[in-house]
């Protein structure tokens, strides 16, 4: 395993974006376990670029303008249908005390915050083949472990994050206003995510 993967990886997951955000945004209104959900659901949103790269859908999308400007425009509706969201007190930052959200919406709504991010698939393209030779045998199984690194990695990374935001919430439970106030930069957070991928 290279150790250039390995830095290059942790700074990519550790760099906040559309997961982080995502994972943050459900430790601090949920708790623990939610956090923990969330981070695993936006680790499961980066299998189909995986899946893609390997089959190479991905070159498909890095050529074809029209199929890439597709996926990026259904990602920038979802993040700007996420600002909404959270804004109005709903979703990602919507505080439940008495019943948590039920674990298959949070991970359904993080799977699709990592899956409709096409960026993401065009760093697996330019990235992860750099570390597989070309044309040798066995070079779909490195990919794959190379992807389940980098998938572990933001799974750890993701959950430090949530788990980190968490351990906050009752603090911050206990101030509506705060509350108020961080739903606003957390729909700031998504509607910015949107705009910097509607110009990539």
């Amino acid at each position: 395993m290279s150790i250039a993967f390995l830095l290059t990886a942790l700074v990519v997951t550790v760099t906040p974006g559309t997961g982080v955000v995502y994972t943050v945004a459900a430790g601090l209104s949920h708790g623990r376990r939610a956090s923990v959900v969330a981070a695993f659901g936006c680790t499961l949103g980066i299998v189909p670029h995986l899946a893609a790269t390997i089959t190479g859908l991905a070159a498909l999308l890095h050529t074809s303008a029209v199929a890439y400007e597709t996926v990026k425009y259904l990602g920038v509706g979802y993040l700007l249908y996420m600002a909404w969201a959270v804004y109005r007190g709903k979703g990602a930052l919507q505080v439940e005390e008495a019943q948590p959200r039920p674990a298959a919406r949070v991970i359904l709504s993080a799977v699709l915050v990592n899956l409709l991010n096409p960026k993401l698939t065009l760093f697996f393209v330019a990235f992860l083949p750099q570390f597989v030779p070309s044309g040798a045998s066995g070079s779909v199984g490195a990919m794959l472990r190379l992807g389940a690194v980098f998938m572990a990695l933001s799974f750890v990374v993701f959950t430090a994050y949530g788990l980190c935001a968490a351990a906050v919430r009752d603090r911050l439970l206990a101030r509506p206003r705060v509350m108020t106030g961080i739903r606003r930069v957390f729909a700031a957070c998504f509607v910015g995510l949107s705009a910097r991928l509607a110009v990539a």
